[in-house]
Formats: structure tokens, sequence, C-alpha cells
């Protein structure tokens, strides 16, 4: 087929030609697409022989019927690709720390390394022979996987904008990370770290750190609104950003920014945790929000000394001026901190790994475990099997369960019974057997049977019209089937305690409703019933309750009577209040 075909055998619009041409060479041409201005994008193709051309354009056919036909316009180099990536398209879609480790890779490692190859041509060698020079030089591993996921990134976006075919990086084999295994606190060791904490300022910080896992940007950007002392709860929300600064002496004290004398933040002091799990709610011990209580009065105190050099800003753990803690800063008290309770040398993000190790050795369920370390679902088993580590506490714990089983005492003596007497004897050990005290539908195991039988004893007493009795159970049964999952075993009578509540409701205008139950009434707690009841003096509140009438209720309970009847006037007192004006407690929108 030549170009000056006769109408009868003229090609149809973007069809594929090829000819023979003046220079003595054939050529073809082929149709992949439209350029940016609207006009057909129309490759070219040349070889010395007719058979040569026709394979060539077929082959470009195939590529483009199947979309891999790279697309026409700038000619780009792997520097210009680049910084056109990070600055254009990644800096604005996302966070700051993520663009940060992004402009390192790109800047310092693979623009000097690969910036001059054309993107067309890089081949996934060259990119494997610059992973391993670059630890040649002296870069760590872990420096060097961080640019092949970079790269790799960067390439996938501009094989999505068709200006790639092929990303040679999600070819080329990545440098081997050794994943170190990390050693977590002994409970010894926590032990140390939390004394020698009370003699430092914002000891509550390190004890958040070991016994609920938060990181650090939790830690240190959370507000005193993200604490709940009612329900003994910390709502996760936000999380700390590490500085940017920027001189505001106009780069004339000859420092770096971050030493500059009048240096300016450039960077926003916080942003929302990352993803909805991050986004949670952690239950507190009480002996945690005891510490919360102490260190908001002495921030109180603080605050006074400081007057006017104190900034507001809600933070829990500031500077002696209410500025938010620098990350760096934080970093270095933990180190001071290790070396004043003789502890060994470890990591911050460290504190986090003992605390989920710690879930593991309570046994707290999977799905628990990651509410409180605020792993996406989908994610959570590897995050698990990173962050848990079978310490020899719990590979000790396993041999005992293993062994009690294959080689108890009475397992022993039953078998060797067996054979003297053949006698018949129960194929459980002893030991292996749980005594479960049914209250009503509560299920509590007990490892005597003595204590089943006094708390059942006691609980019909309370209760007389709920039913209580003791069931035998072996552990496998209970570890298994019991609701609830697996529970710890109790080995001692439990404490029971008087427990006073009071309730009263209040109408929009103040007035008390008439309620059916006494202004307050006296119920018997067990100390495993910690989801209903507390152990403290007195704890209340007041709630608006749902509904048209929109009453507000008072509520409060306490193990001091003394106590309670002081809460119930300080709650009734508020409940008026609230009554008469919603909208100061946020029960409507205006105030």
């Amino acid at each position: 087929m030549t170009r000056g075909a006769t109408a009868k055998g003229r090609q149809p619009n973007g069809a594929s030609s090829i000819f023979h041409g003046k220079d003595g060479r054939w050529h073809g041409y082929v149709t992949v697409g439209t350029k940016d201005d609207g006009t057909p994008d129309r490759r070219h193709i040349s070889r010395k022989t007719r058979p040569d051309v026709t394979k060539a354009v077929r082959e470009l056919e195939r590529q483009r019927d199947k979309g891999a036909v790279r697309k026409a316009g700038q000619n780009w180099t792997l520097e210009t690709w680049l910084v056109h990536w990070v600055e254009n398209i990644a800096a604005p879609n996302v966070s700051e720390n993520t663009i940060d480790g992004y402009r390192v890779a790109v800047y310092h490692h693979l623009i000097p390394g690969l910036g001059a190859h054309r993107l067309e041509k890089l081949e996934p060698e060259h990119l494997e022979r610059f992973y391993k020079k670059m630890q040649d030089n002296g870069s760590a591993a872990g420096t060097a996987h961080q640019s092949h996921r970079t790269v790799r990134t960067a390439l996938n976006e501009a094989v999505r904008r068709a200006h790639l075919t092929v990303n040679p990086a999600t070819i080329a084999k990545g440098p081997r990370v050794e994943e170190e295994e990390v050693e977590p606190y002994s409970v010894e060791e926590v032990q140390r770290l939390l004394a020698e904490a009370h003699k430092h300022r914002n000891t509550a910080r390190w004890v958040i750190a070991l016994a609920l896992g938060l990181r650090q940007g939790e830690v240190l950007g959370m507000q005193w609104s993200d604490v709940d002392f009612e329900l003994d709860v910390i709502r996760v929300r936000r999380g700390r950003l590490r500085p940017r600064y920027q001189h505001g002496c106009g780069d004339r004290c000859g420092r770096k920014p971050g030493f500059c004398p009048q240096k300016i933040n450039t960077r926003r002091e916080t942003k929302s945790v990352k993803s909805r799990a991050g986004q949670r709610p952690i239950g507190v011990p009480g002996e945690l929000m005891e510490l919360l209580r102490q260190h908001k009065e002495k921030q109180e105190r603080e605050r006074k000394r400081a007057r006017d050099l104190w900034t507001e800003k809600g933070y829990v753990f500031t500077s002696p001026t209410g500025e938010p803690l620098n990350p760096n800063t934080d970093f270095h008290k933990w180190k001071d901190l290790l070396k004043a309770a003789e502890v060994r040398d470890g990591r911050l993000h460290d504190a986090r790994h003992t605390a989920a190790t710690v879930l593991l050795i309570l046994g707290v369920s999977d799905a628990v475990v990651d509410a409180i370390m605020g792993w996406e679902p989908g994610k959570s088993a590897r995050m698990r099997r990173r962050y848990q580590h079978l310490t020899s506490r719990v590979l000790k714990d396993t041999a005992d369960k293993i062994g009690g089983l294959l080689w108890g005492t009475d397992m022993t003596q039953s078998f060797a019974g067996a054979v003297t007497s053949g006698a018949s004897r129960s194929p459980v050990p002893a030991e292996l057997m749980v005594y479960v005290a049914c209250l009503g539908e509560r299920r509590v195991p007990f490892l005597h049977r003595e204590h089943a039988d006094e708390v059942v004893a006691q609980w019909g007493e309370d209760w007389p019209d709920h039913t209580a009795e003791v069931e035998g159970w072996d552990r496998g049964r209970w570890e298994h089937e019991s609701p609830g999952g697996m529970r710890a075993i109790r080995e001692r009578m439990p404490e029971r305690a008087v427990v006073f509540h009071f309730r009263a409701v209040f109408l929009p205008g103040g007035q008390r409703q008439a309620a059916a139950l006494p202004e307050e009434w006296s119920v018997p707690a067990w100390e495993f019933e910690t989801d209903s009841y507390t152990d403290r003096p007195a704890a209340w509140r007041t709630v608006r309750r749902p509904g048209p009438v929109q009453e507000v209720e008072a509520q409060g309970r306490g193990t001091d009577k003394e106590a309670v009847e002081a809460a119930f006037a300080e709650a009734c007192s508020q409940a008026v209040d609230r009554a008469q004006n919603p909208g100061k407690y946020g029960d409507t929108d205006e105030w």
C-alpha cells in the first residue's frame, strides 16, 4: 500500500498505513489516540524491509488495543518527573510527615543517583544497581528501601497517566530489610519506669505510653476536651506534628532555621488521626485517671505562675508556658527517664510494643486489642504479629498448659491406678477443672469449689429472685465455650461491698419530677461487677433524656454514703441549671 492509493483502495480514517519511501526504507504510521490539542496521535515506524515494518506496526496496534502505549507529550527524565510528582501531585494529597519522607528520598538519593535517565528507558537493573550502591556508600538498608518505595509510588502514577507503560520499580527487587525483633520491657522494668516517672514533670505522659500504648503524636496532641473524667475514657482524635521552622530574621543569624532566635513554625500543630480505627475511645484505669486529675491541678498552678506568658491551647501535656510539647524534646525526656530508672536503652515506640504485649499476656481478645491500639480490622492480624511479642512469660504459660494437659500429676496417677486396680477415673485432672458460679445470666469461674459455693450462697441471700448454682467445667470448655470467651479464673474469694445510688429527674423548667424509686438506695456489689458498679467514694453526672419532654436526669453512685449525699446535692443543682439553660451544656444550638 502506498500513500497515493486510489479512492477505491483508501484506508478509513484512523487506520494504520505502510508505504515505501523515497529514502528506500519502509515506513508505517499507527493512530494510537488523540493529542491534547485534539489532533490524532499518529506514531511513525521505519524499517529496512516490508515484513519488518509490518511486524512493528502490528505490535504497536496490539499495544494500543491493550492501552499500553506511552502518552505523547513531554519527554520526561526521571528527575523532571520526580520533581513534578513530589511537588504537584503528592504534596497536596499526603500528610506532612509523608511528604517529608518523599522529599528526602527524591532530592537526596533518587535524583543524584538516577535523575538523568529518560523515563521510558529506565530499567529494573538500573534501580537494583542504585540500591546496592547506596548501601555500599553507607546508607542503611531501610534508607535504600524507602527510596525503592518512593520511586515505585512515583512511577505508578506515571503509568496511571500513560507516561509509562510498565513500572520498572515493581519488577526490581527492593533492598532486603531485616526487621529487628523488639524486646518489650518486662513488668519489672515497667514498674521501675513508673516509679521514676513520679519524680519528673508530666508524670502521666509516660504512664499513658506504657499502660495504653498510645503513639507519641497521639499523646502530645491530646487535649483536655478528650479526657472524660466521669466515664474514665480518653478519646484519641488528633496527633501532634513535628514542627518545621524557617528563619524569621531573614537568614541573617547564620544558624539552622530550628535554632534561629526568631524562628517561625510553618506547620500546623496537629492533624486528625489517619484512620477511623485511629479515632477511638480507650478505657483508662482508675489509677491513671487519678494521675491525670493531679496533673491538671499542677498545670493550673503553672498557669498562675506564668501569668501573661501562658498560652492557653487546651493541651494536656505542655511546656511551662502552655505550648504543646515538641516531639524532639519529648524523645530526649524519654531517654533521660530510661537512664534515671537504670533501664536498658530503647526507642520511645518500644513502650507501644510493651503495652501490646501486656494485652497478650492478659489474654485480651483480638477485637479489644485492635480497638485499644487503633488498628484497622483488615490490617490488625499483621500488626498484632508485629507488636505482640512472645515473651518468656507467654511461652512459659503456654508450656505449662501443654504440660498440665499431657503430663498432669493426677493424669499420671490415674493411668498408674488403672493398670494396677483397673479402676476408672475422670480423664480431666483436678487442677484442670473450673468451678463456675452461675449467678443469673452471669458466669464467674473459680479455681476452688468452696469459693464458688460461698459466692452462690451469698448471692442467693442478696437476690432471692435470681437463680444461683455451681457447675463444674474443664478449662478447655471454659476458655472456648464460655460467654465472652476466655476470662481470668479466680483463685480467691471476691470482696463484697454496699454501693449507694441516687437518681432524680427534672422537667425543662427545673421542677423535680416525682420518681417511682427513692432518691437514694443501696445495693450489694461484688468486685467482679466493675462494669456496673464503682469503687469510688462518689461519682455523678447529669444527662438529657431523649424524647419530646427533654427531661434532665441526675445520676450518681459510690461506696461512701456521706460523699454520695453531697454528690446528690451537687448533681441536682447542675441538673436544674441544665434544665433551665440547655444551650449552656450543648443540648441545643442556642447559647
